[in-house]
């Protein structure tokens, strides 16, 4: 049987036959009846099919029953017969309810339960790398931020030479802590930025040399955007600091109203300066001997021209 332990059966010989008809347990009779009926699906559906009496399949399970040399009593004959159509000894699985899936899940926790705990590993190191690697120093740096731009503040201080620089450079700092107050990081940032590119160009120092190497533009001519019938004349220059190393400078594009580090820009000036540089160049071969526009000194936020300049500069130097 496939479902329910019943005795061994034993093979007919002469030996093995006894003398008297074996009796079993009712209930395991009738268990093997339909054990019989079950496995021997060919009698069933033959006789069901063609609505064959009740009788006659009893009949055909004694004489089966008989070759075996067991006797089963008509009445755990009908009673096999009738578990059969009732399916009484049928497995049913139980309704796929929360409890059931909770027991399926804890069965099979030898198939999920390793790669859970390595994801959930995974997952832990992640976390405690963001702590340690992102959000640790993020908060580590909010926290001295207070002390970041009191010590930025005093260094520019002390570069700065003109009172109306320091007084600018107190301001932003005093914007910077009042973000702080507020719990605005992003505010608090900007303004300690803001100090720290401030400090950058006070610490510089260099000379705002034209350009005139072969082959590069010393000059060039754009119309205005406000004014279409006007014309904007500039330089082509470079910061050279001393010992003659080229700076990278912040310098806004009026253009573009954007701040960009550069190391070669135009720097507008009159006409008459233009039309000045351009007749030298023309008139030794590309030569300009006289290449110094102005100069940025240390402790100083702009810097300053030899001749009057209308002010702005561009950092795009294509046509």
């Amino acid at each position: 049987m496939s479902e329910t332990t019943v005795p061994a059966r034993v093979p007919m010989t002469a030996a093995a036959v006894p003398d008297e008809p074996r009796k079993l347990d009712d209930v395991m009779l009738a268990m093997d009846v339909v054990d019989t009926l079950r496995h021997r699906t060919r009698i069933v559906d033959m006789e069901l099919n063609e609505q064959a009496r009740e009788e006659q399949l009893i009949a055909r399970l004694k004489e089966i029953y008989g070759a075996q040399g067991i006797e089963v009593p008509d009445r755990i004959l009908k009673d096999g017969v009738k578990a059969l159509a009732e399916q009484r000894f049928v497995y049913k699985p139980p309704a796929d309810t929360f409890s059931v899936k909770l027991a399926k899940l804890y069965v099979s926790r030898k198939k999920w339960l390793p790669q859970t705990l390595a994801g959930l590993g995974a997952l832990a190191a992640i976390v405690v790398g963001f702590q340690l690697f992102v959000f640790g120093p993020m908060n580590a740096e909010w926290k001295g931020m207070p002390t970041e731009i009191a010590r930025v503040l005093a260094e520019g201080q002390g570069l700065a030479v003109d009172p109306v620089v320091d007084a600018q450079l107190a301001s932003i700092a005093a914007e910077g802590q009042r973000a702080i107050a507020n719990g605005d990081r992003g505010a608090a940032k900007t303004q300690l930025t803001t100090l720290k590119d401030m400090n950058e160009k006070l610490a510089q120092e260099y000379t705002i040399r034209i350009v005139s190497r072969p082959g590069e533009d010393t000059g060039l001519i754009r119309g205005s955007d406000d004014a279409p019938n006007a014309l904007n004349y500039y330089l082509v220059v470079e910061a050279v600091a001393p010992g003659g190393r080229v700076l990278t400078v912040p310098i806004e594009s009026i253009e573009t109203e954007k701040t960009e580090r550069v190391t070669i820009w135009g720097q507008r000036v009159s006409e008459a300066t233009f039309d000045r540089v351009r007749a030298e160049k023309q008139s030794s071969g590309g030569v300009i001997a006289n290449d110094v526009l102005g100069y940025k000194q240390r402790g100083q936020l702009e810097p300053k021209f030899d001749e009057a300049v209308p002010g702005g500069a561009i950092t795009d130097l294509n046509d």
